[in-house]
């Protein structure tokens, strides 16, 4: 994407208290004056994936920040001792509560983005430029928009639906009110709906941006959410037979190599960049907190127990090696290093170990592996596996122990197994592919199995029923304790 970053007024969440503010602008630029030209609405729309990507002064929303709620607060990652935050080693043990600062700091940004979305969205029409490339910014505000309110349906329940730039800053004005769950998926369905109609490719100028391909895939992850599985089958065999070029790649690392960013396997990724807006802790920490050098130092984030998510990977399956490090070789030497106890490994650096803080990693939002597993998932939850239920758990199983992808192999293929075996396969595959990609706490609150899982981490056995839902930040309903109801157990 075009590295166009524009500053546009909006609350810093959902809700701003002006309790707190003791300047007075002196000036600003309002949307009338801003949205003029076509370079106008580009700019507006690089604000909204930049949304993702940058928070200046704060970790960023998919750089980590996310990470807290939807992997640290899961089964398999914990809290190191580098972790300082009290409130991040609440989340590690599952004892946190409505002040948790990383819970609202995720509530912010999300809404920042959605608020970015809905500027862009209802200016963009306004402005003097191509008709069809107008469109396009349009739906590629509401994939944003569409993808942002499915990581808070899923974090929060219902939330509030906020498709309008606020015109008051009147605090009654401000308020809205939490809708239903299903009220929220009606309109994530609807704006990547929309989205649908967006290009199957760009430019590489402009690789990163979404796409149709992208808007279909997170709808077929939307649909598995809702075990709404037909739909969700249609939706994942359309974006495998549509024409997309898309794939696995041979090597599981090649995943995570920053040459082959946007690459035939990621579907959508948030672009990360060296020192992004000079600013490396407002783009992604991932490597600083897995990998502070070459010491017996626990860093921010580890792996919870090594018995039950590093054992656990059959000899041969070269994912274990991607996604975890026991050992590295020194830089400029013949040493090797060895860890106490196996680091996180997926967003390392190799060409850049010297500051650890400036990571060129993307972080696959949907990659095509996911939807090969989803498809395969949702089959079975018809009733039973299928020869294309095994022939798409089977490919991803074949690169994992680097065999050819599409070649029949009986030393890796699974087969004969009843509906609840084959369900109990693919979770374990999606433990061992996507560590650190942000699906595991959706996966286990998707299953039914938070409970029972996150019970076997001893640090973690504080766990309870009301660890399938966030609670709203008390700092939101402070504003609004009415239209802002807390989830059980908060």
């Amino acid at each position: 994407m075009k590295k166009i970053i524009i500053t546009i007024i909006l609350s810093a969440g959902l809700f701003a208290s002006c309790t707190d503010l003791e300047v007075t602008p002196t000036s600003f630029v309002t949307e009338d004056k801003y949205f003029k030209t076509q370079d106008d609405a580009v700019a507006s729309v690089t604000a909204v994936y930049a949304s993702l990507s940058l928070d200046p002064g704060e970790q960023s929303l998919f750089g980590r920040n996310l990470y807290f709620l939807t992997d640290m607060a899961s089964d398999y990652a914990a809290a190191g001792v580098s972790a300082t935050n009290p409130q991040v080693r609440a989340l590690s043990s599952l004892t946190h509560d409505a002040t948790s600062d990383r819970v609202q700091v995720a509530w912010r940004q999300i809404y920042n983005g959605i608020n970015r979305a809905n500027v862009s969205i209802d200016n963009i029409p306004k402005v003097t430029g191509n008709e069809t490339v107008k469109t396009r910014l349009i739906n590629e505000a509401k994939f944003i928009r569409g993808l942002l309110y499915f990581q808070a349906v899923r974090l929060w329940g219902g939330v509030p639906i906020v498709l309008h730039e606020p015109t008051s800053i009147q605090l009654e004005s401000l308020k809205s009110r939490r809708e239903t769950v299903d009220a929220v998926y009606t309109q994530i369905i609807s704006d990547l709906n929309a989205a649908e109609a967006l290009p199957a490719t760009y430019p590489a100028s402009d690789a990163g941006r979404a796409t149709s391909g992208a808007a279909k895939a997170i709808l077929a992850k939307v649909y598995l959410t809702r075990k709404d599985y037909p739909n969700a089958i249609l939706k994942a065999r359309e974006v495998i037979n549509g024409g997309y070029g898309y794939g696995l790649f041979e090597s599981f690392q090649d995943i995570f190599t920053k040459t082959k960013k946007n690459g035939k396997e990621h579907i959508f990724s948030v672009q990360f960049e060296p020192n992004q807006a000079g600013n490396g802790s407002s783009g992604s920490t991932f490597q600083a907190t897995s990998f502070i050098g070459f010491t017996a130092t626990e860093p921010a984030d580890i792996i919870s127990d090594v018995a039950l998510f590093y054992d656990i990977y059959a000899a041969g399956d070269t994912r274990r090696d991607v996604s975890y490090a026991k050992q590295l070789p020194i830089p400029g030497t013949a040493n090797v290093y060895t860890f106490p106890k196996p680091i996180f490994k997926k967003y390392i650096d190799f060409t850049n170990l010297a500051t650890p803080g400036n990571v060129a990693i993307n972080f696959p939002i949907i990659r095509y592996a996911d939807i090969l597993l989803s498809l395969a998932e949702a089959i079975n939850e018809q009733g039973a596996p299928t020869p294309e239920a095994y022939e798409l758990i089977n490919q991803v199983r074949r690169r994992a122990f680097a065999k050819p992808i599409t070649t029949p192999d009986p030393s890796v293929d699974l087969s004969g197994l009843t509906q609840a075996t084959f369900r109990a396969a693919i979770q374990e595959e999606r433990k061992k592919e996507f560590v650190q990609e942000g699906q595991r706490w959706f996966d286990l609150v998707r299953w039914g199995t938070l409970v029972t899982e996150v019970k076997k981490v001893t640090a973690k056995n504080s766990v309870s029923e009301r660890n399938n839902l966030y609670p709203i930040p008390q700092s939101e309903r402070s504003i609004d304790p009415v239209g802002l109801p807390q989830n059980p157990g908060y």
